[in-house]
């Protein structure tokens, strides 16, 4: 089947999965964003990135592929990596997993399960291996890796003690799992106890809960044979086997497991990871069999094209290879960044795809008001897995132009009735990822977006960007709090673990509270009482109960009496809930309040700084006074004017030698050493129209600059301008500023919890200086920033600690000057072992 747009000299037939997958990447566009579109689109990748976690982790019914999730998350890095300003400050920067499901006890990792950094490409790999030995200083001497296959499962963790299983958990958040421990005991490929001796004291075994096809098969039969829905894939079939409330039903359904990593160990496993891997073996763990060693990339490589090669005939479900430095010394001195180690990575097969045809568009409106548009496909298998809906982004995506007519990025035009080409990769649901322009009929229509909110009818538009001028490519609806949808998802997110984390409260219970008039606000919670909570509770239990039997299922039986006092139970439970979270930290008061690019990172900075809300409150109000005019806005949007330099110009005003300057020669000004070029020049007379417009828009802009009051939040670089307009924004709506009123009349704001493993350097600046000779300068960095230090580049009164080796100069002089404590190496080094 042709593709669209495809001008090569192979046919598609002929061209792999990784070649179509690459020529797309290749021709997709790729232009340059200003800052401000780039912390627009930040924001948009950090909530889809949040609600994918949540599908794929908690729901286990994920809507997008490995791969277009992978895009995601490499996008929203790259973005980072431009606006460094960005980093920690949306939902997904640092993310792990979903919350755990409301279903289970809860257990916190002792060790955060983390994951694990990507690669796609040979040359990727071989950045890896070269990226740590810069990191280690190691360029010639020998490193060891391990190679494994990367089982598509559930992970899980086991928690032996004295030989014996005691806990078994899922990932959850990488904090936080659910206790499935019942249900693992069931597993046969899990010891209750370790075999043989020598095991720690305290071991946890992580690894992966898979199923066999020809398992995955024969349940799939029986679920067939039975009339109940079947499983999409081997992946979600394991994960719902595992997290079921009956073990029974788990121990029905063969699971199988192979260990591959651990979490606490005490005493501390020594050597490297091959050998503990071998320990494993002999304390009746499963490792895989196809787990080498390499010596390096090369290696590496030709052991991931063997696993690729025998992919097909090994009976069960992989995405790809991890490689992990085989030295658990070197892991240890490697560390970890964001939300992966250093010493670890992914290396994902290719993507597979297919193709479909779009048969209708449906709208679900988000927690934001944004109305999400989601394709449903003609159902077509993908891998072995049958597909039939896929998310399409936002209205730009759709129609592939902005609301200006203007071609928009990623934007693809797509109609009902298109074929589409679907992406699939990790064995998931996939990504609908170009239109077969050569295949749509004539009667295809474009999809029009509703005018009016699908939930609320009130108006629903595409915003104008104050930043860019231009419509946003998302759609919104403007009911804010009276919009059900927006109302009943905000709800949902301030009851969730990261926020209130509310026992109990699950979806259909804020759903059911919220279609009962008893809960419209957060406040709401707070004022619950056990006789109306009985009574929605009950009205919604039969009105399900009517639709079954309009459906044709036999009438329920009618509730018992120890039914009622569990039913009683519970409801006394989700009350005592609420009375527990009546007094709050911080950082997760405001996370929980759902303000638009406020994700945990910025709620914990403005936690940092502001202990007491009502002070962070005045200082809003402060800052919205101090905001900036929009001939200054206009001004920062001139494309090739950068903030340097638009800070030069209306500091001293437009150079009058900027005329005569060649591309990218400096002309002298009264402002200083600003490099302002022809093309700097041509700009600013295309957008003003003259000179004489360019210096009296200057003059406006420098009238309008933002005052420090709004600078406190904006040039903070955990917080940012774009999360200060939206606090701003949402503490200047009488709504939102009397619903947090209310709330505040109910529950008490404490100041954020300090992390004790980290209290010694949390909030701490460090410089250093001179030689490091036991480690390499970005080691020591990260080794800082783990303990919650921040480092910087020079040294100020406000400096706390200068690490100082030899040919230490200027830095050491200033801290002399300003009375900053001193240490060496080898003094830093033993400050760190004692954190």
């Amino acid at each position: 089947m042709p593709k669209p747009n495809s001008a090569t000299t192979k046919s598609d037939a002929e061209k792999s999965d990784a070649e179509k997958f690459d020529a797309r990447k290749s021709n997709a566009p790729s232009p340059t964003l200003t800052a401000d579109a780039a912390r627009a689109r930040h924001a948009a990748l950090s909530a889809e990135i949040a609600e994918a976690d949540r599908l794929y982790h908690q729901e286990d019914a994920p809507e997008i592929s490995d791969a277009a999730y992978d895009a995601l998350r490499r996008e929203l890095e790259t973005l980072e990596a431009q606006v460094p300003d960005l980093a920690g400050t949306g939902l997904a920067s640092t993310a792990v997993g979903a919350k755990p499901s409301e279903k289970f006890a809860k257990v916190r990792h002792a060790v955060p399960m983390l994951s694990l950094g990507n690669a796609f490409a040979d040359e990727e790999v071989e950045e890896f291996v070269a990226r740590v030995r810069r990191f280690l200083n190691r360029p010639e001497a020998p490193l060891a890796f391990t190679a494994e296959p990367k089982i598509d499962g559930l992970s899980l963790s086991l928690r032996y003690e004295d030989g014996r299983l005691v806990t078994a958990a899922t990932r959850g958040d990488g904090e936080t799992g659910e206790n499935v421990t019942a249900n693992a005991r069931t597993v046969e490929d899990i010891p209750q106890a370790l075999a043989g001796s020598g095991w720690p004291a305290i071991c946890e075994v992580r690894g992966e809960v898979y199923l066999s096809h020809a398992d995955f098969a024969a349940i799939n039969a029986r679920q067939e044979a039975a009339g109940k829905p079947l499983f999409a894939n081997p992946r979600n079939a394991a994960a719902g086997s595992l997290r079921q409330l009956d073990p029974g039903i788990t121990a029905a359904r063969p699971l199988k497991f192979f260990a591959y990593a651990w979490g606490e160990v005490e005493p501390p496993f020594e050597g490297t990871q091959s050998g503990v891997m071998a320990l494993f073996r002999a304390w009746g763990l499963p490792v895989n069999p196809l787990t080498v060693t390499c010596a390096d990339a090369a290696g590496m490589i030709a052991h991931y094209r063997t696993i690729e090669a025998d992919r097909p005939t090994l009976g069960y479900d992989i995405d790809g290879v991890v490689y992990k430095v085989d030295d658990l010394a070197l892991q240890k001195r490697l560390g970890f960044v964001s939300r992966s180690p250093r010493w670890a990575l992914a290396h994902k097969f290719a993507a597979q795809e297919a193709f479909t045809v779009v048969e209708g568009i449906d709208i679900n409106v988000g927690r934001s008001g944004s109305l999400n548009p989601l394709a449903r496909l003609r159902p077509v298998t993908v891998g072995g897995v049958v597909v039939s809906n896929a998310t399409l982004h936002n209205e730009g995506y759709v129609k592939g132009v902005g609301g200006d007519g203007e071609p928009i990025r990623d934007g693809r035009d797509i109609r009902v009735g298109d074929t589409v080409v679907v992406l699939r990769a990790g064995d998931v649901i996939p990504k609908v990822m170009d239109v077969v322009l050569d295949k749509r009929p004539a009667d295809a229509r474009p999809f029009v977006f509703p005018e009016t909110c699908p939930a609320c009818g009130s108006k629903a538009v595409r915003e104008i960007n104050p930043r860019t001028g231009k419509p946003d490519a998302v759609r919104r609806c403007t009911g804010g709090l009276i919009c059900p949808a927006q109302g009943v998802e905000r709800l949902k997110h301030f009851v969730s673990r990261n926020g209130f984390d509310l026992e109990g409260f699950g979806q259909t219970y804020i759903e059911v509270l919220f279609e009962a008039g008893l809960v419209r606000q957060p406040a709401d919670l707070f004022t619950l009482e056990f006789e109306p909570l009985k009574v929605a509770i009950v009205a919604r239990r039969e009105a399900l109960s009517a639709e079954r039997r309009a459906e044709g299922a036999p009438a329920p039986k009618k509730p018992t009496k120890k039914k009622g006092e569990e039913e009683d139970k519970a409801i006394h439970n989700l009350l005592a809930a609420v009375t527990e979270r009546r007094r709050l930290p911080m950082n997760r008061f405001l996370f929980a309040l759902g303000i638009p690019d406020i994700g945990e990172s910025t709620a914990k900075a403005l936690a940092k700084r502001f202990s007491d809300f009502s002070a962070l409150k005045q200082a809003l109000r402060a800052a919205a006074d101090a905001q900036a005019g929009p001939d200054w806005i206009e001004f920062s949007a001139v494309p090739r004017i950068g903030p340097t330099t638009r800070d030069r110009l209306l500091e001293a005003g437009l150079p009058a030698e900027a005329g005569d300057t060649d591309e990218g020669e400096a002309a002298p000004t009264e402002a200083g050493k600003i490099r302002f070029s022809t093309s700097q020049r041509a700009s600013l007379l295309a957008h003003y129209g003259s000179l004489d417009a360019v210096r009296a828009a200057i003059a406006r802009a420098a009238e309008q600059r933002p005052g420090d009051a709004y600078r406190v939040f904006a040039d903070d670089g955990e917080i940012g301008p774009v999360a200060t307009d939206s606090l701003i924004a949402f503490f200047s709506e009488p709504h939102n500023d009397a619903a947090v009123s209310a709330l505040l009349k109910e529950v008490q704001v404490a100041p954020m919890e300090a992390s004790a493993s980290t209290a010694a350097f949390s909030g701490k600046t460090v410089v250093f200086t001179g030689t490091l000779e036991k480690m390499t300068r970005n080691e020591a960095k990260a080794t800082a920033e783990r303990l919650g230090a921040k480092v910087s580049g020079s040294v100020s009164a406000k400096t706390d600690l200068v690490v100082a080796g030899p040919g230490a100069g200027s830095k050491l002089k200033d801290a002399e000057k300003h009375g900053v404590r001193v240490v060496s190496e080898d003094e830093w080094l033993a400050m760190v072992a004692a954190a």
